[in-house]
């Protein structure tokens, strides 16, 4: 497995992957690709995913990252992903195979399960010992006296660890292990190949569907290295860092809007005086209308760093 450095970029373009056809719900699952994404393309999204054996997991969640509509846009569109149907293509792939091998990735997982299981065991076992012997060790210590008229410490730990816990290395023990083999864990991959083979890249990758005021917005800010976050908690639709969240504080609750579009007075009041509550920005931002005011289009694009958004922010006085 390589290491989790975040400096190896994974083969380009990879696959992001929909849950299906009717949910546009976009996730990655390769921890490989989440870290590189975040370090050198600013890219977030949302850790979902939770533990079978911890059900009552909420605060720290795991894989699959679920990104942001935008976010998969933006990857698309720069070249560095492309869409796969999750369902279709497992249920392609998975179709092509024989049963043998069907049976073989199943006998695979089934392995793997219970050598997970026996390294707990064992370190259960490890644990154990560990706890005997210092047990054993405080007794003897509070006995007084000649030390050759009690047993010897060392002799009955492993007299304890041989009643206990040795096994004679004779084929009837064998069979009788792999008998008692403890109950194999169940084990989910976090990547679907290998066994399955790698989704195909499509010649012309479909984008992901977005609002176009929202990613014009959201497409502005990363280009101005900003990291992007969903806003809901805020009331927003994008917190946006200027470094990566586990360092910095987000310094907008940005919002997007048609150039247009009438803003009602009280949202502008509500926004202004919940971002300086939180102390952040309430930022504005939209597609700038390049046949207003009679200026010249290119002038007004190159002023906004080549995206033609405009944004503005608000702040509440006085509070």
């Amino acid at each position: 497995m390589p290491a989790l450095n975040g400096h190896t970029a994974p083969d380009l373009p990879f696959p992001v992957f929909q849950a299906s056809a009717k949910v546009e719900r976009y996730l990655l699952y390769d921890i490989n690709t989440i870290t590189w994404l975040r370090k050198n393309h600013n890219i977030l999204g949302v850790l979902i995913g939770t533990l079978p054996q911890i059900p009552q997991q909420n605060v720290f969640l795991g894989l699959p990252l679920e990104l942001q509509p935008e976010e998969a846009r933006l990857l698309v569109e720069k070249g560095l992903a492309y869409t796969v149907n999750d369902l279709d293509w497992h249920t392609k792939d998975m179709a092509s195979k024989t049963t043998t091998q069907i049976e073989s990735i199943r006998a695979d997982l089934h392995r793997d399960g219970i050598e997970v299981a026996r390294e707990l065991q064992k370190s259960k076992q490890k644990q154990t010992r560990e706890a005997l012997k210092r047990l054993c060790s405080n007794s003897f210590s509070t006995v007084s006296g000649d030390s050759a008229a009690g047993p010897d410490p060392q002799a009955q730990d492993d007299a304890s660890e041989e009643t206990l816990f040795a096994d004679p290395p004779t084929q009837e023990s064998t069979q009788a292990q792999s008998r008692l083999d403890p109950k194999p864990w169940t084990i989910t991959p976090t990547t679907s190949y290998p066994p399955l083979s790698a989704p195909p890249v499509p010649s012309s990758p479909a984008l992901p569907k977005v609002n176009p005021s929202s990613y014009a917005l959201f497409a502005h800010l990363h280009e101005k290295d900003y990291f992007i976050s969903p806003g809901i908690r805020f009331g927003c639709q994008f917190s946006v860092y200027p470094g990566d969240p586990l360092r910095f504080h987000s310094h907008f609750l940005a919002m997007s809007a048609e150039w247009d579009e009438e803003i009602d007075l009280l949202n502008l009041v509500g926004g202004g005086r919940l971002g300086t509550g939180v102390k952040k920005g309430w930022l504005i931002g939209g597609v700038e209308d390049k046949e207003e005011d009679g200026r010249d289009a290119r002038d007004k694009v190159e002023a906004d760093g080549g995206t033609g958004v405009r944004t503005f922010c608000i702040e509440w006085g006085g509070m």
